[in-house]
């Protein structure tokens, strides 16, 4: 009998290590859900990629501005954004600067793309 209470206890311990490594699992795809990013590229007025140019992402409920600097191609990238918040975008690049556009928090797509123009001095 004393055996079985062993075996059966390390059963118990082992059923319950498996469920909290499941619930751990499911928490992280869980926060996977909460997230989203957006990308893009920014074009010239000739509608040529930028490099080097600044792009400002400003959260609306803090007012926190990121940035990023295009990379080859005129490339840039956000992650980690919350979807329950709008966001701005705006590019500028030696005295150009494109148009502020919004990504919306009724915009589902978990990874949105908004790419940016810049306009002529």
């Amino acid at each position: 009998m004393y055996r079985w209470l062993i075996h059966g206890r390390a059963a118990l311990v082992a059923v319950m290590l498996l469920s909290a490594v499941s619930a751990f699992a499911a928490s992280k795809k869980g926060e996977d859900k909460n997230v989203r990013a957006v990308q893009g590229t920014v074009t010239d007025a000739d509608d040529n990629p930028v490099d080097g140019a600044i792009v400002q992402l400003r959260n609306s409920k803090t007012l926190q501005i990121r940035s990023f600097i295009t990379k080859d191609h005129g490339n840039y990238y956000f992650h980690g954004l919350n979807p329950d918040i709008d966001y701005e975008l705006q590019a500028n690049y030696q005295g150009a600067s494109s148009a502020a556009k919004t990504l919306s928090s009724f915009d589902s797509r978990k990874q949105a793309v908004i790419n940016l123009k810049l306009s002529k001095k």
